[in-house]
């Protein structure tokens, strides 16, 4: 694109104002920067010097007006031309070579549940296995009950919860933003402590969840109790009883009493001896 000098009205050769003739001097200079600008970076940093010497005087207002204009308008051409291939060509090819649209890696795709009904009825069931106090649970969602019922059952068998937002997300059949609400809202209310375990030029550890609500240890507790009652009595067992051979039952509004069976045996007896009797 061509680009045409503006005028920008007190530029003048024989002007005497040397106050007039930097700010016309400016002007010229940042309309040459942009003019020959292909890089969007560069444009962003020449907006910003532009600004800054309209700020400082060194622009009237419609100097700067003017270059905003004209910037904008370069943008749009340098932004269809300002591409990986055009800035670095080398790393396009090897990109190319490896088979990837960029020579960067892909981004991580956000995980989705396979079964949608089947996470749903899970994070349902999680909610109403009762994982907190009353009191408690109408603090929150039932996602984040989910959530926390997937916290308690790690604090009741290893004392705190070491798993990772995945991994909490993936058992309570929730999202990761989800299970990350539901902790930080915890631990504003005072029911959990969230140790953070940073590492300087590695991958972070996961954190470090512990409860340290009195009620809801004591609720723990006494789930813990129950399944252990439940697990030392071993299969139910009913309780045996013998037939009441006087009892009776009601028919048809009358009192129709039980036969013993030995004078079941003796009558069906009688009655197939009646029958094989010759005529």
């Amino acid at each position: 694109m061509r680009f045409f000098a503006p005028d920008f009205g007190p530029f003048r050769a024989g002007n005497p104002n040397g106050e007039t003739m930097t700010r016309a001097h400016a002007a010229a200079v940042h309309l040459a920067a942009i003019s020959g600008t292909k890089s969007l970076s560069m444009l962003d940093g020449a907006a910003r010097t532009i600004w800054s010497d309209w700020a400082e005087g060194k622009l009237t207002d419609d100097q700067a007006a003017t270059l905003a204009e004209m910037l904008e308008r370069r943008k749009k051409e340098v932004r269809g031309a300002d591409t990986v291939a055009a800035r670095a060509p080398n790393v396009s090819a090897a990109a190319k070579a490896q088979g990837r649209p960029s020579y960067f890696p892909p981004k991580r795709k956000t995980p989705v549940s396979q079964n949608r009904r089947a996470s749903i009825e899970r994070r349902r069931r999680l909610a109403c296995s009762g994982p907190m106090p009353p009191a408690l649970a109408c603090l929150f969602t039932t996602g984040e009950l989910a959530v926390l019922r997937i916290v308690a059952d790690e604090v009741r068998d290893r004392k705190q919860c070491r798993l990772t937002l995945g991994e909490i997300s993936a058992r309570a059949g929730v999202g990761i933003t989800t299970a990350r609400n539901a902790l930080r809202y915890a631990a504003r209310e005072g029911l959990v402590t969230i140790e953070e375990r940073r590492r300087d030029k590695r991958p972070n550890l996961s954190n470090v969840v512990r409860i340290v609500s009195r009620e809801w240890m004591v609720w723990i507790a006494r789930g813990r109790k129950q399944t252990a009652r439940s697990a030392s009595a071993g299969g139910g067992c009913k309780k045996v009883e013998s037939t009441d051979i006087a009892s009776s039952r009601s028919l048809c509004g009358e009192r129709v009493k039980r036969v013993p069976h030995s004078e079941m045996r003796t009558s069906k007896s009688q009655e197939i001896g009646l029958r094989t009797r010759p005529q």
